[in-house]
């Protein structure tokens, strides 16, 4: 594996698995970040950006991250809830009238959040162009009535938690979610982590490809696939389609529920800025509010009958549990499918960000593998 880093003392552990995961795991290319106490102590990468050219990855590559755009969006909430903007628990109606309609009208963003909400889709088909124009997606939200009495039960809400919550962000800030994130939050850090990313960047990104052995998606009239891929209109995973994620189409626009782009360093900065502050510098999210966010909300078996996979969630993060051990209850992270992940950790002092462009087969264990070594490291309970 080529490539380049550092890993402080007492970290050894974690660079010995991201070696392992080229050596034995099936990486192609790949970052680690990760912060403690604000400080980076962990930064490696490796491998190849790009398999059409042979590019090499880079310190700060980027690549598309897809659902990690769920926890960019989850922390531009709860900041706009701690700045006193947003009340979590009011109705969205409070702030977008026409949402308010045909059983939503006490519909709120924590329930958007957890995916408990009621509505996972939009029943109307668009085409590409119009979801990627905003407003028909909006629209369409709006006429959509809940399929099932909200706050009642669970169903990922792969598309519609990014455009619902980014509308909201939009009529309290006057910006779409990806402008917001970038004016409130990424620009003052100095992040390599969009929704929408620069068309000078497309250059430089990593390139997704899939991996052997991904395993079997549910049928696509189903509720989710019919949910992940909006009808059809964005294949998934559909990489190289036009539509696809590695579509410049798709990446430059503001697609707010898995349009996200990233390095593991801005992943990684973003989530150490929540948990500690990075660098001395002051924490973007407070105590209370992370207690607020780590809070147990849903889980278990969805709606259209898929089984408990032991994921759990807070309000807009995926939290310890048996889906994905992290370090205890006061973790809280997001995903990417087929491998991107990223987490902070108030108690530990935790900053986490990993990136790869190999989505991961069936049995995947990279995050994972990298996950434990942290753990050990900070000295985190082991799980049982």
């Amino acid at each position: 594996m080529a490539g380049g880093g550092v890993a402080d003392e007492g970290f050894g552990a974690v660079a010995e698995e991201f070696r392992r995961n080229f050596t034995e795991r099936g990486e192609l290319g790949a970052a680690l970040t990760v912060h403690v106490g604000g400080r980076k102590v962990v930064d490696l990468w490796g491998g190849t950006a790009d398999a059409r050219t042979g590019r090499a990855w880079e310190a700060d590559t980027a690549v598309p991250v897809m659902s990690c755009a769920k926890g960019m969006l989850a922390v531009s909430a709860h900041l706009l809830a701690q700045q006193g903007v947003w009340d979590l628990d009011a109705p969205i109606a409070a702030y977008w009238p026409e949402f308010g309609r045909h059983g939503k009208e006490r519909i709120t963003a924590r329930m958007m959040l957890t995916h408990t909400a009621g509505i996972p889709l939009a029943e109307r088909q668009l085409t590409f162009n119009q979801i990627m124009a905003w407003t028909p997606m909006i629209e369409a939200l709006e006429e959509q009535p809940p399929l099932w009495e909200p706050g009642t039960a669970y169903e990922y809400h792969a598309h519609a938690l990014g455009f619902v919550l980014g509308e909201v962000v939009r009529r309290l800030a006057g910006l779409k979610p990806g402008a917001y994130f970038r004016r409130a939050i990424g620009d003052d850090l100095g992040l390599r982590t969009w929704i929408g990313v620069p068309q000078e960047e497309l250059p430089t990104l990593a390139r997704l490809v899939e991996a052997e052995g991904r395993p079997t998606l549910p049928p696509s009239d189903s509720l989710i696939m019919r949910a992940l891929t909006l009808h059809g209109a964005v294949p998934f995973p559909g990489l190289d389609d036009p539509h696809g994620y590695n579509a410049p189409d798709v990446l430059t626009r503001e697609f707010p529920g898995a349009g996200a782009v990233s390095s593991a360093r801005g992943l990684a900065a973003l989530f150490a800025a929540v948990a500690t502050g990075v660098e001395g510098g002051p924490r973007l999210l407070g105590e209370e509010t992370v207690t607020d966010a780590v809070r147990p909300l849903s889980g278990g078996p969805t709606f259209s009958g898929l089984p408990d996979l032991g994921a759990r969630y807070g309000s807009g993060f995926l939290l310890d549990s048996p889906f994905r051990r992290l370090l205890g209850p006061r973790s809280f992270a997001t995903s990417g499918a087929g491998g991107q992940f990223a987490f902070g950790d108030d108690e530990f002092g935790v900053g986490f960000g990993y990136v790869t462009n190999r989505l991961g087969a069936s049995g995947d264990v990279r995050a994972q593998r990298l996950i434990e070594a942290v753990r050990a490291c900070v000295g985190a309970p082991a799980v049982a």
